[in-house]
């Protein structure tokens, strides 16, 4: 291999191996589609009842919408619904649904949501509503999700680590509701489950949860689409679960490949916007490491070209997430510790205690080597200087819209 260029941030970083064997993963892809056509074809041919036989003219309509850690085209989504309903402007709330992130600034949100930015307001996951209940847990949502004659969301359906694939009612469910159903769901029983497993949703006990309690909140209607490293894929319209199951359908074509063989590292890339805190960057590593195919040998090395922008992170799932890291002293003592519980946001502290016990994580390139280094992982200059000369490589330039499956 002579040079391959990887994500980072908002550009690329080329990385070269000479002393290394080296073998880039190549996925099918799939031709991209402009986003607008995509969603306007949707929104035609719906899962269900169009939008408009369920609208009245006189209906309060919530919209729920993804914040910056997904790079959902949300502008271009809620004008696509907004031109299908029967109701004027000051009828439509939107609600940033950020889970346990940071609130985006109003410089995110004018640049995420463009004429509609008036209408948005960041979701505070500690002044919500109780709607019901599942599995004798509150199932909690924004005031206006509650107050909503007709609820619609955005969403991106792609690889989640204990959803399957995100999307449907998650955006709703997870981004606008509050700690109780983050804590259930992100818990390490939930978490331990065998069907809890990226790329899967039928028989995930994690998907069938965070569906239920959809229903719960009432979600109607969501337009959601998929996306891989040419752009948007594909856009589908309609009932949530039909949703999620038509894009999860077109993102395993376009974004599977078999595995057959463990390699000394992985080189995964991720880029923006998930590369802006350790936080959401671990997820190229976790989403390797535990999914169908692990390609690291035991004690290899996963290794993550991230700049790191807000170091850990900023928001309150960010910040426990990077305590119970700091505060360990080792992956095997701070895994075991974490299967008793933890603060909802820590979960990714878990499954990344999971991953450090299979393998080393470097991340390189960073603005943050010392938060890296006091999170029990490694930084280093560049992904050279984190790989040792000799090694078999495998290079995933897309990690996060990457499965890596078994061969059939």
């Amino acid at each position: 291999m002579d040079e391959v260029d990887l994500p980072l941030g908002t550009g690329s970083v080329a990385v070269a191996l000479p002393d290394c064997d080296v073998t880039v993963l190549e996925r099918p892809g799939r031709t991209a589609v402009d986003p607008r056509t995509a969603a306007v074809d949707a929104m035609a041919d719906p899962h269900g009842p169009d939008l408009e036989s369920l609208a009245d003219p006189d209906d309060e309509v919530t919209v729920v919408v993804t914040d910056v850690t997904r790079a959902t085209p949300d502008d271009v989504l809620v004008d696509v619904l907004v031109d299908h309903l029967p109701v004027p402007r000051e009828n439509i709330r939107i609600v940033i649904g950020l889970g346990l992130h940071r609130p985006m600034t109003e410089a995110e949100i004018r640049e995420g949501l463009g004429d509609y930015a008036d209408l948005a307001v960041n979701h505070d996951p500690e002044a919500t509503v109780t709607m019901g209940e599942v599995d004798g847990h509150d199932v909690d949502a924004h005031p206006a999700v509650a107050e909503a004659d007709l609820l619609l969301s955005t969403g991106m359906v792609e690889p989640h680590q204990y959803a399957g694939f995100s999307g449907g009612a998650k955006t709703v469910v997870i981004g606008a509701g509050s700690e109780s159903m983050i804590r259930y769901t992100h818990g390490p029983e939930m978490l331990s489950r065998s069907g809890v497993r990226l790329g899967r949703i039928d028989g995930n006990p994690f998907r069938e949860t965070i569906d239920r309690a959809g229903d719960v909140v009432g979600l109607d209607f969501c337009l959601n689409v998929t996306k891989g490293p040419e752009g948007v894929l594909g856009a589908a319209a309609g009932r949530p679960r039909d949703v999620v199951a038509d894009l999860t359908a077109v993102a395993r074509e376009a974004l599977s490949v078999p595995v057959d063989r463990e390699y000394d590292a992985v080189v995964a890339g991720v880029g923006a916007p998930k590369d802006a805190n350790l936080y959401q960057t671990t997820r190229a590593a976790t989403y390797l490491a535990l999914g169908d195919r692990n390609p690291v040998k035991a004690g290899g090395r996963i290794v993550l070209p991230a700049t790191l922008a807000e170091g850990a992170g900023e928001g309150t799932g960010e910040r426990r997430f990077y305590e119970r890291l700091r505060t360990a002293t080792d992956a095997e003592t701070l895994y075991e510790e974490m299967r008793e519980g933890y603060e909802p946001g820590a979960q990714r502290a878990f499954v990344v205690a999971r991953t450090l016990r299979m393998a080393d994580v470097y991340v390189t390139n960073s603005d943050y080597p010392e938060v890296v280094e006091e999170c029990l992982m490694h930084a280093a200059p560049t992904v050279a200087d984190a790989v040792v000369p000799g090694s078999d490589v495998l290079v995933v330039p897309d990690a996060l819209n990457t499965l890596v499956v078994s061969p059939e």
